[in-house]
């Protein structure tokens, strides 16, 4: 994990309120529908002013902290919400100070390693902590970072690493 400046994103695509422990239970888990959805072929053709062809899952709404419930959408990275397609959401992501977390190798396999990097990071009290307002992933061809928001004031003087890149 490090220290980086996430810049402000427009993010078109599907919601669902869930929880991680509803997702460890696969009779109630939203997720694999959802990612089913987000992911099949021309699921985003139809939405205009797409800026790259990433896939982005942003988390927002955070009940308390990684143990209660929030909102993901998964979807697309827009230059306007204009035109808003039937069935999705449209959510601004603010820029500011966050961790990345890089993961390479196969995929979903990363990405929960990933995230259970980032859940001993907030469960051992690791400083930056955790805002829990806005988290994204953005989904790319070489793998999916994650940006996380910090507390802030709570930055290092000068940015450094604070712990190494997940990779399969």
């Amino acid at each position: 994990m490090f220290i980086v400046e996430r810049p402000e994103l427009l993010v078109v695509g599907y919601a669902v309120r869930t929880s991680n422990a509803a997702e460890a239970d696969p009779s109630r888990a939203q997720l694999p529908a959802l990612w089913g959805r987000a992911g099949a072929p021309g699921a985003f053709a139809h939405v205009p002013g797409r800026v790259d062809e990433n896939l982005y899952a942003v988390l927002i709404d955070y009940e308390s902290d990684h143990q209660g419930a929030y909102t993901q959408i998964v979807g697309v990275a827009v230059r306007t919400a204009a035109g808003l397609p039937e069935g999705m959401v449209a959510v601004r992501v603010p820029g500011v100070q966050t961790l990345k977390v890089e993961a390479h190798g196969p995929m979903p396999q990363v990405l929960i390693e990933a995230w259970q990097q980032v859940w001993r990071h907030t469960e051992s009290g690791g400083v930056p902590a955790r805002a829990f307002t806005t988290d994204l992933e953005v989904h790319h061809a070489a793998g999916v970072d994650l940006y996380l928001a910090v507390l802030p004031g709570q930055l290092p003087a000068a940015p450094a690493p604070v712990a190494d890149r997940v990779q399969a």
